[in-house]
């Protein structure tokens, strides 16, 4: 039995009711964020630094970071390591095949400005940036998976103010 305290629930009771009020935009975003698919695609020495993240050690699998083998499927591509002219266009194909929204992470110093091969070879790209709009700058030769972490972090917090019918943000460079 009911005591005199207690209020019995009616259908139209507002207090009885979950309401959850919010955008659209905020709704995907916070979805967007907390399951980035990146491309497996790694060309050098920052490439192992890319799988070392993916590892036991740094697992970046609990931050929603899900490898995918296609870029029908990648919302993010992480280039680590040297581009060379060549790769360029290969590089351009498969950013144009990802789905919207799509993010880059440029991680190195040879993705970021070309490293220490620009300056003795003609083949290498002096920065993906030139074919290829990039979001989050990584510096180092090669970046720590902890900077790579860092990275995913910032890009995260762009993908939360990220609107829809909006124009691309400047790209942001870690310290």
């Amino acid at each position: 039995m009911n005591t005199p305290t207690q209020e019995i629930a009616k259908p139209g009771n507002l207090q009885d009711e979950q309401i959850l009020l919010t955008s659209v935009d905020d709704f995907l975003n916070w979805g967007r964020q907390n399951s980035l698919w990146y491309l497996l695609f790694a060309t050098a020495c920052c490439g192992i630094e890319l799988m070392q993240t993916g590892g036991p050690r740094y697992d970046w699998d609990r931050l929603g970071m899900i490898p995918r083998p296609t870029p029908r499927q990648a919302d993010l591509m992480v280039i680590a390591g040297t581009i060379t002219h060549k790769m360029a266009s290969r590089v351009r194909t498969l950013w144009e095949q990802m789905a919207e929204p799509k993010w880059v992470i440029s991680m190195g110093s040879c993705a970021n400005a070309g490293g220490p091969f620009s300056k003795f070879s003609y083949s290498v790209l002096n920065g993906v940036d030139k074919y290829i709009p990039v979001d989050i700058y990584i510096p180092g030769c090669p970046p720590r998976p902890e900077a790579l972490i860092d990275g995913v972090t910032a890009l995260k917090e762009r993908i939360q103010t990220y609107k829809t019918f909006g124009r691309r943000d400047e790209p942001i460079v870690l310290q």
